[in-house]
């Protein structure tokens, strides 16, 4: 057993051979009651010793089966049920430590599901090279990104901070260095941490709470004005029968809740979330993202960017190859869509359709409308965007892209989605075999020299290429090992 004082009272962890682990530390109050739909609120100190061994809690969300790929190691086994969830896990090297470098890891799940406990997101492998590594829970869903009217906005996002706070304050009582943190996540985690880089709020005293961000898969295009996003408490505020305001959403449970966030999310639904452009940022992929035009967001990220914000941090963004495969492949849906659903499925979010698909290929002869399709949206929906970011960062900013496929789906699923999780964790035997993401026998050796490219970043901001820039336009190929000089995506001419 370890024992570490925090600020609000001490705790007891586990040794695991070199590894001391702490789960479930809280860095807010419970978000129930009063404090529902409230921002994070200062922990209670407690007296005696508080047991830190097991993960505890989670937010509410439900977690679904998907065919033929197994999701736990991904993104856990679903809600575990209680109050206390705003919560963090914190891995760490034995013996007496000071000065480590940290990494704080934000889960994705598309805003709705998810928690810091993902069996291939543990924080082990970091911990065993030196580095402390903080996972946290945060609110997710109607909870965590709906604009209620008479609640504040963007909670989930606030959450975030408030994590980033508490380890400011008590990071160094487990042998971090404060002044050396990282904040690095995935897909939803990452869309996250690419907005929190331009808020004003991630910087309470001028500096930001943060040295570093790594941006996987993620970029600062899906955000939502305030008004459109009002078009959704509206459609679930119908659902559900109550008034869409504060008093009728207090009024509703957290299953009832998520009922509602099932039906509302469902390919069917008749809701219009497209902004004036016609464009929906979010291209389906969930109902629910963080809104600009608040004190936490006021302009979006990349209009922000623009006006030389987030110059004080240093960023590793990048993509995976076949992003979109995650969620055409194993559903069989890029081998079945024809050629007027891809044109109605790309309408639904981009008002240039027909444009983008020939662009991509459709109407050539020998070229199948749903690969077309999922080329297309490889680009449109993560790779573009996150060059984007790139080329708009103020600050220094590095890119890299995972062009390893994985040989799962008889080698169809590729460099999807997801993939770089088990490379970047050292994870890989949770992620391998026939329903495993990487498939059957992934390589080793690109996940430790993956694993140790994130290690040494966090440590000193080290990284074996040059930065990115709109004319270099360098991008390290992970599988590859070199930085390779990529041309504009034909995706260029039809997004922001």
């Amino acid at each position: 057993m370890v024992k570490v004082q925090t600020v609000a009272g001490k705790v007891k962890g586990v040794e695991r051979g070199s590894v001391e682990a702490f789960f479930g530390i809280p860095y807010a109050a419970p978000p129930v009651r009063h404090l529902r739909f409230q921002p994070p609120q200062p922990v209670t100190p407690w007296t005696g010793i508080r047991d830190a061994t097991t993960p505890g809690a989670t937010a509410p969300h439900r977690i679904k089966d998907f065919p033929g790929l197994d999701v736990i190691p991904l993104v856990g086994t679903g809600w575990v049920e209680g109050d206390d969830y705003l919560t963090l896990n914190i891995w760490r090297p034995s013996g007496e430590r000071s000065k480590l470098p940290v990494m704080v890891w934000i889960h994705g799940g598309g805003f709705v599901i998810g928690s810091k406990d993902a069996p291939l997101q543990d924080g082990t492998t970091f911990a065993r090279d030196g580095v402390i590594c903080v996972a946290i829970n945060y609110r997710l869903g109607i909870e965590g990104f709906l604009p209620i009217p008479g609640a504040p906005t963007n909670l989930g996002l606030r959450d975030m901070i408030a994590a980033l706070e508490w380890v400011k304050a008590n990071i160094a009582a487990f042998g971090g260095d404060p002044c050396n943190v990282t904040m690095f996540g995935e897909s939803a985690g990452a869309m996250a941490i690419a907005d929190l880089i331009t808020s004003p709020l991630l910087r309470p005293q001028g500096k930001p709470l943060v040295k570093r961000a790594i941006v996987q898969s993620g970029h600062g295009g899906m955000t939502r004005s305030i008004e459109v996003a009002q078009r959704l408490v509206k459609k679930l505020a119908k659902i559900l029968n109550i008034s869409p305001d504060l008093a009728g959403f207090k009024s509703v449970d957290a299953k009832r809740g998520l009922d509602a966030l099932d039906a509302v999310s469902k390919p069917t639904a008749r809701i219009n979330l497209r902004n004036p452009d016609g464009r929906e940022p979010v291209f389906g992929i969930s109902r629910f993202i963080p809104v600009h035009g608040d004190d936490v967001l006021p302009l979006p990220p990349l209009e922000a960017l623009k006006a030389g914000i987030g110059s004080d941090i240093e960023l590793l963004i990048g993509t995976n190859a076949e992003e979109m495969n995650l969620y055409l492949v194993p559903t069989g849906v890029r081998d079945k869509v024809g050629k007027w659903l891809s044109i109605y499925v790309m309408h639904r979010s981009q008002p240039n359709a027909r444009k983008v698909l020939k662009a991509y290929g459709l109407g050539v002869n020998g070229n199948k409308p749903g690969h077309v399709l999922n080329d297309a949206l490889n680009d449109l929906v993560f790779r573009w965007p996150a060059r984007r970011f790139a080329e708009e960062y103020p600050g220094r900013a590095h890119m890299y892209e995972l062009e390893w496929g994985s040989p799962a789906f008889d080698g169809q699923l590729g460099a999807s989605h997801g993939m770089e999780l088990p490379f970047v964790f050292d994870t890989l035997d949770l992620a391998s075999g026939e329903e495993g993401l990487a498939g059957v026998n992934p390589p080793q050796e690109l996940a430790t020299r993956t694993h140790k490219l994130w290690v040494d970043f966090a440590r000193s901001g080290t990284l074996p290429w040059p930065q990115f820039d709109r004319d270099s336009r360098l991008i390290y190929q992970l599988e590859r090992g070199e930085a390779v000089s990529e041309p504009p995506m034909r995706a260029a001419s039809f997004a922001l």
